[in-house]
């Protein structure tokens, strides 16, 4: 594509049609860009746009388009075309910096992401100059284009919070310390003083105070791996100014909004996190400077209101006194009695209250309320944070605490019982500070897995929760309700299990509450239940246990998929998913309904996937109604078809692409149902299968290289007869997998399945190919992965084939191949082999090499017998050799850049595992030993003698013991 004002006007048109809310005209649209990107100077097409166009709706469009192909298609895979070409990437990279500092904000943003993108992958090798490019802005005096740079800097540095530590990574800080550092320091010094200068200037304030929170973030990220010599030297100037920031107070920087956090307290928040980092991590270098923050941080929590926009700086807080009242050395600052009282009644309770914010988000933003309340991404809620402070003071004064709360929590249920209707707030107070408590250790999986001792779990259970939850009205007083189901849950392992028995009833029965919260906890809840183990590795709650609430369960459950809010809920999709796989054979009567409901409720989510938890755990229902169906009655596999091959036609027509790898192993799993030929609907769609577009994203290569191996295992024949035109595009198929790093095993598994179940003059003219492919493809990178992947498929080919097969097919490629490839491939490789299954399939394959290919007897290749058996007995006795080279790194799957539908693995569609040499060879070891006997009984002598030479004494030894234990002896 040229720069030209022709394609400028083309771009501008398809871009405006992708915002356009009508499908029929928006997909075409993005189409042609998905078509077009690939071209060069699309790019910087964009680019021009968003510097030229007159519009700013179609700036911002081309910013975030620009934004997410940079995030697409900047990163180079290796064994994958380059998406952008090199001069392009020049371009991007010289103009893309003063591109950003000039835009307006809503588009430095997208730019500012963009950077961090590419710099991700090019900084500081590929990019040596962004720095200084970036540092010297900062004497433009302009706090607009100064902005920019703190953005796009703490963009970049942010990933330094959660890197691992390795040496690269240390060189990288260092870097971004020496030229970054001491611009960044002045620059917060001048910042500083600019403050005091416009202390009456409150649009100038604004600007200023955004940088100071962009230059505290920057702190945190510089600091987080470890102290840095230089903010060591400089503690003082960072300290002093933080201190003084924490206690300002501007009246012009309040702001009137209730919800939304203001300027003042983003900064004040995240000097909280700053101070609490160095108190954890650097406390020695710390110490001079604690006492006046833990005071400066006490008087801002005794002073600052309930409102929402609070909430952060608050929590941020809590969470430093958190942080350093579990220090061993700094116990002294808290073990005052009237201290511990303070805090309790001052910091704690306040922060636990409900507030009429949390109950507006429990009423119309459930999502948001469960998402913070069950998935912990409450970090900057001040319960949660409450609730830290609570477990951290406990870790020194557990007695203490406990009998000040205990106070406050019979106090607080006294209160709720004068008038529930009007003091429920206080009983929901009180749940949780008896949560928060008892759990000392929890897990997402487990729960509560250790509890404080000095609290009754189970009376307070009985006596304060049941009775909400045996109410009549599911609907009345939801919080508690909530607030009850939630402590059966966090508690289910300090509660005895005839309780939870009583309980399960009663969660069922809330799966009808109106309250999204309420019914989606109590399908949470369940599914929690239905997890825990009991004795003998077998689940707590037992099928049988259950037998009287199957059908209301079922259809609570999927009723409550019907409940307004409720129709994508992936809680209760999940616990649908977890009673069948409980409850089992129970289902079957009641799979017809729940098999029609289930297919409605795919192809209406099908029209626009938005919930990918949710999708999935759909599909797992599905696979266990055909599993748990067809084990009892292997024919009902025909009335899945029917149900649900209409649904999966829409979903391929319409390509769906994030459902389109759960529909191939879904098919696979009704595929591997037949026990005889292939039906003919799928042989029609067989041809569709191969087509290559299908197999360029990456996410549907797992599934569908699954869904030829079962064509192949239970129809190779027909395949062989009725569509033998279509072999060479299988072959293309594996011939495009082994040129990739990241698929190549895909390629061998489908290789493998080709070679044990087609018909051998089917394949007879590829074979040779195949092998010249796999050569070029060791000669021009060599992995492990292949190499084992590779040794596993030439002993499966011996076992087809023949040993005699194998040896002339290596020697018709090129003279004496077969004793390279034995002398240094197999010998000393055969050791990193891994998987019972792929181990056998070389042993038998081996043995097959040594007793029944006469060339080894005869020829050059004699002297590599014995050195083959040792190796072959290595592979029996030795372990597993797991070294890999340190110059290889597997590329996986997630690696794989942008938005790609990666694949979800469907635990219950799970394949068997499947043995191919199962039938005929039932232990390796006595195979060998039998093969060895029958081998000396052709030709006397010659196997000992040849053993005897030059068998070290260790492997005779265990070979002696082979040949005692098949009871037979070598002539």
């Amino acid at each position: 594509m040229e720069l030209s004002d022709a394609n400028l006007q083309t771009l501008t048109e398809y871009l405006k049609k992708t915002l356009d809310p009508d499908p029929a005209i928006r997909r075409p649209a993005e189409k042609f860009l998905e078509s077009v990107e690939g071209s060069q100077n699309y790019p910087l097409l964009l680019l021009t746009l968003l510097e030229k166009s007159q519009e700013n709706v179609i700036k911002v469009c081309a910013s975030v388009t620009f934004k997410n192909y940079i995030k697409r298609n900047w990163r180079i895979v290796e064994d994958e075309p380059n998406k952008i070409c090199e001069s392009d990437r020049i371009a991007i990279k010289a103009n893309i910096v003063p591109l950003m500092l000039s835009s307006p904000e809503q588009i430095q943003k997208q730019l500012s992401d963009a950077i961090s993108i590419i710099g991700r992958e090019d900084f500081p090798q590929k990019w040596p100059d962004l720095l200084t490019e970036m540092v010297n802005r900062f004497q433009s005096g302009d706090f607009h284009v100064i902005n920019g740079v703190l953005r796009t800097a703490h963009s970049l540095f942010k990933r330094y919070r959660h890197e691992f530590k390795s040496n690269e990574l240390w060189t990288e800080i260092k870097l971004v310390l020496d030229a970054f550092a001491l611009p960044l320091t002045n620059l917060f010094k001048a910042t500083i003083e600019l403050c005091s200068t416009h202390a009456n200037d409150a649009s100038a304030l604004k600007v200023l105070f955004s940088s100071l929170i962009l230059i505290a973030k920057l702190f945190y990220s510089l600091n987080f791996q470890d102290l840095p010599e230089f903010f060591e030297d400089n503690m003082e100037t960072w300290m002093t100014n933080f201190h003084s920031l924490l206690t300002l107070d501007n009246k012009l920087l309040q702001t009137d909004d209730e919800e939304e956090a203001g300027l003042l307290e983003l900064l004040k928040s995240q000097i909280c996190d700053n101070a609490a980092l160095y108190a954890q991590k650097y406390d020695e270098e710390f110490q001079p400077y604690l006492p006046r923050f833990v005071t400066a941080i006490w008087n801002l929590l005794v002073t600052t209101g309930q409102e929402v926009k609070y909430d952060l700086l608050v929590s941020n807080a809590i969470q430093f006194l958190a942080s350093v009242c579990e220090r061993p050395h700094y116990k002294h600052l808290f073990e005052d009695q009237n201290t511990l009282t303070s805090i309790c009644e001052k910091v704690i309770v306040p922060n636990m209250e409900f507030r009429a914010a949390d109950e507006e988000a429990f009423e119309d933003n459930s999502e948001e309320y469960i998402r913070r309340d069950l998935e912990g991404s409450d970090i900057d809620t001040r319960r949660r944070a409450a609730c830290d402070l609570v477990r951290g003071l406990c870790k020194f004064f557990e007695g203490p605490v406990t009998g000040i709360f205990s106070g406050y929590v019979n106090s607080m249920l006294q209160e709720y019982a004068k008038n529930p209707s009007v003091n429920w707030k206080h009983k929901d107070a009180a749940i949780y500070l008896v949560t928060s408590l008892a759990s000392k250790a929890q897990t997402q999986k487990h729960g509560i897995t250790q509890a404080n001792e000095l609290v009754n779990l189970t009376e307070f259970f009985v006596n304060h929760i049941q009775p909400d939850l045996k109410s009549a009205s599911v609907n009345e007083f939801p919080v508690l309700k909530a607030d009850g189901i939630k402590y059966i849950m966090i508690f289910r392992n300090q509660v005895p299990k005839e309780q939870l028995l009583v309980s399960i009833p009663l969660l069922i029965n809330h799966l009808q509450a109106e309250s999204i919260v309420v019914h989606t906890y109590a399908a949470h809840a369940l599914e929690r239940l239905f997890t825990m183990r009991g004795t003998n590795n077998t689940t707590l709650i037992t099928a049988a246990e259950m037998a009287p609430f199957v059908e209301v369960l079922l259809t609570n459950l999927f009723k409550a998929l019907t409940l307004p809010g409720s129709s994508e809920n992936e809680y209760i999709m999940k616990a649908i998913m977890r009673s069948f796989s409980l409850l089992q054979e129970s289902i079957i009567p009641y799979i017809p309904s729940v098999i029609t409901q289930l297919t409605q409720k795919l192809l209406a989510v099908s029209k626009n996937p938005s919930k990918p938890h949710f999708n999935h755990y759909m599909f797992e229902s599905i696979c266990l109604s055909i599993r748990i169906t067809c084990k009892a009655n292997p024919d009902a596999v025909g009335s899945f078809e029917e149900a649900l091959f209409m649904v999966f036609t829409e979903i391929l027509q319409n390509d769906v692409q994030e459902f389109i790898p759960y529909v191939f192993q879904v098919m696979s799993l009704l595929l591997e149902m037949h026990k005889n030929e292939i039906p003919s609907s799928y042989m029609a769609l067989f041809p569709h299968l191969l087509q290559p577009v299908l197999w360029e994203r990456t996410g549907n290569i797992p599934p569908l290289v699954r869904l030829l191996q079962a064509y192949l295992e239970r129809g190779a024949n027909t395949i062989a007869s009725a569509a033998a035109d279509k072999i060479p595009g299988l072959l293309g198929v594996f011939q495009k997998l082994i040129a990739s790093k990241a698929n190549d095993h895909q390629g061998f598994y489908l290789l493998n399945s080709i070679i044990e179940h087609m018909p051998p003059e089917s394949v007879d003219q590829y074979r040779k190919q195949i092998f010249i492919l796999l050569f070029q493809r060791l000669q021009n990178s060599k992995t492990t992965k292949f190499i084992k992947s590779f040794l596993v498929f030439i002993n499966l080919y011996c076992i087809k084939y023949g040993a005699l097969g194998l040896q002339e097919i290596f020697d018709s490629i090129q003279p004496k191949m077969f004793g390279m490839v034995l002398e240094k491939i197999i010998i000393p490789e055969i050791q990193k082999v891994s998987g019972q299954v792929e181990k056998k399939i070389c042993a038998v394959g081996i043995t097959k090499i040594l007793t029944e290919c006469p060339p080894m007897m005869d020829t050059e290749y004699t002297k590599l017998w014995t050195p083959l058996l040792q190796a072959l007995i290595g592979l029996f006795e030795l372990p597993e050799d797991d070294t890999i080279p340190d110059e290889e790194h597997f590329i996986d799957i997630e690696d794989t850049p942008g938005y790609q539908t990666a694949f979800s693995q469907l635990a219950f569609a799970g394949k068997k595992e499947h043995d191919p040499v199962g039938q005929m060879v039932n232990n390796p070891r006595i195979h060998l030993a039998q093969s060895l006997h029958k081998l000396s009984t052709a030709c006397p002598g010659r196997v000992p003698s040849m053993l005897s030479t030059s068998l070290n004494a260790e492997a005779l030894q265990y070979l002696q013991g082979y040949l005692q234990a098949a009871s037979v002896t070598l002539l």
